[in-house]
């Protein structure tokens, strides 16, 4: 169709929701233009990173598990196509201590959704896995077809394809805030001065969506500093890599995770729970000292031969998250042209190209989004 008669749709932000969002307009055959502050997968994004957990256990969240599993196929597809790898299928162990509602709640869903995985007892972990100290283990939950994802690679390869496929990239930030009159947004301001007219618009912009949209967002979204950290294996030792170990979520008091080898990159070590919060635009990226000596001591006791074993490389990030730690897609409530979404929550990650569908769908007005989703729950508790 020739581009004056295409509906134009501009999506702001290239992270995990925005890429893949942009890429499925594109493929329904919507003119889409795709912007970004600093580029797919930067330093400062969300979505950046060496790698990111795919995993179907949520718990009771039923509606995370179905889009796991379908994000999983959308992975593998987009695999073969575009003849690269970024899905490292290694499985995820989940270890159970004390507290086991949450992998418990989480068994009739992972049927449900056809997801395939093992309960293993203590002792089957125990000799699975004997780099583990696995005393205190009474269950596990592994998924088979878990693993881990190149993040950041895989941003540049969503940004690739939409390209490839006839897609429009600029790398501007979009001036906030974000005010549309009578109903409807017609521009936005770019950072070079310029303005970005469009029928229709996606807010895929992880952590500053609050300060685009202060009245509507606020600090609904809110980033807060992550630190992860990359431990040095032995020099030819092979029982801490991915070939002899899945990634690991030790779902206790902290939750703890992590993923062996990396690509050689060292063995992942991070702290689930949310830390201060943080301006990412302008947040220094140094790791705290207490936060390493939290993680070498959760090293020590869950893997002893690794106890010594040295810092190769850390990285300090932010988790984008809403008050629930659950996802946003709707409409703005003042602008029926205009979509937010958000409020990945450290989850988002792995659900990319099923979310991206699901804003597809409902950008076009094929298919509703998920309710859970909605603004009004946030807007509500003001």
């Amino acid at each position: 169709m020739p581009k004056s008669k295409q509906r134009h749709i501009v999506v702001v932000g290239a992270g995990a929701f925005g890429g893949w969002t942009a890429l499925y307009l594109r493929r329904q055959g919507v003119r889409v233009t795709l912007v970004d502050a600093w580029g797919p997968g930067n330093s400062r994004a969300s979505s950046g990173g060496e790698t990111r957990v795919i995993r179907a256990t949520y718990g009771p969240r039923a509606v995370y598990t179905r889009m796991a599993a379908r994000a999983l196929a959308l992975w593998k597809e987009h695999e073969r196509r575009w003849h690269r790898q970024l899905y490292h299928g290694i499985g995820v162990l989940w270890l159970v201590e004390s507290d086991e509602q949450y992998e418990k709640s989480a068994l009739p869903i992972l049927r449900d959704a056809n997801v395939r995985f093992e309960e293993l007892t203590g002792p089957d972990v125990a000799r699975r896995y004997p780099q583990m100290s696995s005393d205190k283990v009474r269950w596990a939950i592994f998924e088979n077809d878990g693993g881990y994802l190149t993040a950041r690679r895989a941003c540049a390869a969503v940004l690739e394809g939409f390209l490839a496929e006839g897609g429009e990239y600029q790398q501007l930030a979009v001036q906030g805030p974000v005010a549309p009159a009578g109903g409807e947004l017609s521009s936005v301001t770019l950072s070079d001065g310029s303005r970005l007219t469009a029928d229709g618009f996606v807010f895929a912009c992880g952590p500053w969506l609050g300060s685009l949209f202060p009245d509507v967002i606020g600090d609904k979204v809110r980033a807060t500093r992550q630190e992860v950290f990359f431990f040095g294996t032995p020099s030819g030792d092979r029982q801490f890599t991915e070939q002899a170990m899945p990634v690991w979520a030790d779902h206790g008091t902290p939750f703890m995770y992590g993923i062996p080898g990396n690509e050689w990159r060292g063995f992942k070590v991070a702290d689930d729970r949310r830390g201060v919060a943080v301006d990412p635009t302008t947040l220094e990226r140094e790791i705290s000292a207490p936060a390493l000596a939290s993680a070498r001591a959760f090293v020590r006791l869950r893997f002893p031969d690794m106890a010594k074993a040295p810092l190769v490389e850390s990285r300090v990030c932010q988790y984008e998250n809403s008050t629930d730690q659950n996802f946003i897609l709707d409409r703005h409530p003042e602008a029926e042209n205009v979509w937010i979404v958000g409020g990945g929550s450290g989850h988002g990650f792995k659900h990319g190209p099923a979310m991206g569908e699901m804003v597809s769908d409902a950008v076009r007005g094929t298919k509703a989004a998920a309710p859970e989703f909605a603004l009004a729950r946030l807007l509500e508790k003001r």
